[in-house]
C-alpha cells in the first residue's frame, strides 16, 4: 500500500493547485475540528515510529513537551546526509506540501506557532521548491495568523545549512538554526524540555512529518493497522549500491528484505550476488546473504544486530572487497567527525589509520583485534551517535568477514614485499635507474 508516493510523479503535485486537487490539505481541514489532544491522540494512536533513525514514537516523543502558554518549537530535520539515504530529497522535491501539512498539523498538535524546516545546504534545487511552496501555502491561509478561522496561528522558516553532516545530529542542528557552529550538546537537557533558544523544541524527519495528514485521514487506528504490531505503517526504502533499479520505494513494514532488495530493486547485476548490506544506511551494522529472509521492520532488524535507521538499503555484492567498503565508511566519518568529543576525534581517525595499514601491507592480524577494540570502545561514550555510526558498521565488518581481511592482510604484506625486494640492489651491481657506477 502506498501513501506518500501514491501520486509522487504526477507531473505539479509540488504546486498548490495539484496537490489541492488530489485532496491536499483536506486532513489539516479534519484536524483544526479537533482540539489539539484529539489529533495528538490520533497520532499516538498510530503508533508511528520515527523515521529519520532512532524510531522513537512520535506520539510519545510529542507528548513530553511541556503544555501551557510557552515559546515552543518544532523543527522538522530534512538534513539529509547519510550516505545511501536520499528519500526525503525527492519527497520534498515532488510534494512539498504534504510535508508542510503534516507540519501545520504536527504545531496544532502540540500548540506550537512557531516552526523551522532546516535543509541540508547541497539541496539547493529542492530548498527553491520548498520556499516557493510555503510561499503558496502563506497566501492561501494555510500557514501565518489564524490558519482557516481556527484561532491557530504559524510561522515556518526554512533554513538552509552549509553541508556538515554533523548538523543532521538533533542537537548540532539546533546550534546551527541559532548561528553557532553545528556541535552536538551533551544530554541531558533533551530538546523537548531545553531545545532551540532554550524552548521546548520537537524535532522530527521529513518523512514522519509527511505521514501525520495520512494518519489523520485513516484515524490512528486504521494506520496502526499497516505494517507490524511494533513497526506501524509505510516505509520509504532508499535502495542503492549493487542493483539493477536503485531508487527509492515505499513498502509496508514488515515485507521481506529479500522482496526489497531483489524483487523491487532487481538485485545485483547478473552473475553477482549479495555479500553484505547495510539496512539503514552506512551507520548501520552490516548483514550477510543469510540475513535476506528477515523481516525488514525496526525489531527485527534490531534483533539481528543491525538497525533500520533511516531506511537506506546499500548493497554490496562479491565484486568487491570488505576492506574497499570499510575504507569508504571510515573515510567519510572520519572527514565528518566535528572533534568535539575525544572518543569520536581520535577514534574514527585510529580506525582509518589502522585501515590503511591493512592496504599498505603494514598491518597484522592483531591491528584487527586493536580495531575491533577502538570500535567498541567508541561506541555508547561519544556526545553523539556520528562515532557510533562509524564504530558499528567497521566492528561488524571485523566481525562478520575476519578470516577475509586475515587474508587481505597476508596479500598486502606479500606485496609489499615483493615491490620492497624490486627495489634492493646487489652489492656491485648497477641500478640502470641510478646510472653507470663512477669510475674512481
Amino acid at each position: 500500500m502506498k501513501l506518500l508516493f501514491e501520486d509522487i510523479d504526477e507531473p505539479g503535485l509540488n504546486t498548490l493547485p495539484i496537490y489541492e486537487r488530489r485532496g491536499g490539505y483536506q486532513a489539516l481541514r479534519e484536524a483544526l475540528a479537533l482540539a489539539p489532544d484529539e489529533v495528538l491522540g490520533q497520532i499516538s494512536e498510530s503508533s508511528i515510529r520515527g523515521r529519520g533513525g532512532a524510531g522513537f514514537r512520535m506520539g510519545q516523543k510529542a507528548g513530553f513537551l511541556p503544555h501551557g502558554d510557552m515559546d515552543k518549537y518544532l523543527v522538522c530535520n530534512a538534513d539529509e546526509s547519510e550516505p545511501g539515504t536520499f528519500k526525503d530529497r525527492e519527497l520534498m522535491q515532488k510534494s512539498p506540501h504534504m510535508l508542510i501539512e503534516g507540519i501545520v498539523i504536527a504545531a496544532y498538535a502540540t500548540e506550537i506557532r512557531r516552526a523551522f524546516i532546516y535543509i541540508r545546504g547541497e539541496y539547493e534545487h529542492q530548498a527553491d521548491i520548498l520556499e516557493a511552496a510555503i510561499a503558496e501555502a502563506r497566501d492561501a491561509g494555510y500557514l501565518g495568523e489564524d490558519i482557516l478561522g481556527s484561532g491557530h496561528s504559524l510561522t515556518l522558516v526554512l533554513h538552509r545549512g552549509a553541508g556538515a553532516y554533523i548538523c543532521g545530529e538533533e542537537t548540532g542542528l539546533l546550534d546551527s538554526l541559532e548561528g553557532k557552529r553545528g556541535n552536538p550538546r551533551l544530554k541531558p537537557p533533551f530538546p523537548a524540555i531545553e531545545g532551540l533558544y532554550h524552548g521546548p523544541t520537537l524535532i522530527n524527519n521529513v518523512e514522519t512529518l509527511a505521514t501525520v495528514p495520512h494518519i489523520i485521514r485513516m484515524g490512528g487506528e486504521a494506520y496502526a493497522k499497516l505494517g507490524t504490531e511494533t513497526s506501524t505503517g509505510t516505509k520509504l526504502v532508499s535502495v542503492s549500491g549493487d542493483v539493477q533499479r536503485p531508487g527509492n520505494y515505499e513498502i509496508e513494514l514488515g515485507v521481506s528484505s529479500r522482496e526489497l532488495i531483489y524483487g523491487l530493486a532487481g538485485g545485483p547485476p547478473s552473475g553477482r550476488s549479495v555479500k553484505f548490506w547495510f539496512p539503514g544506511g552506512s551507520s548501520a551494522p552490516v548483514l550477510t546473504a543469510d540475513d535476506l529472509d528477515l523481516p525488514y521492520d525496526f525489531d527485527s532488524m534490531a534483533k539481528a544486530g543491525s538497525m533500520l535507521g533511516s531506511g537506506a538499503i546499500i548493497v554490496v555484492d562479491d565484486s568487491h572487497t570488505v576492506l574497499e567498503v570499510a575504507l569508504k565508511v571510515a573515510k567519510f566519518y572520519a572527514h565528518e567527525s566535528c572533534g568535539k568529543c575525544v572518543p569520536c576525534r581520535e577514534g574514527t581517525n585510529w580506525t582509518l589509520k589502522m585501515l590503511e595499514r591493512i592496504q599498505s601491507g603494514e598491518a597484522t592480524p592483531m591491528d584487527l583485534d586493536i580495531m575491533a577494540s577502538v570500535c567498541e570502545q567508541i561506541i555508547g561514550n561519544c556526545l553523539c551517535v556520528l562515532g557510533d555510526a562509524m564504530a558499528m558498521p567497521i566492528g561488524s565488518m571485523i566481525e562478520k568477514f575476519r578470516e577475509e581481511l586475515e587474508a587481505e592482510i597476508e596479500a598486502a604484506r606479500e606485496r609489499a614485499d615483493a615491490a620492497a625486494l624490486e627495489d634492493v640492489v646487489p652489492l656491485g651491481v648497477a641500478d640502470e635507474r641510478a646510472g653507470p657506477m663512477p669510475v674512481h
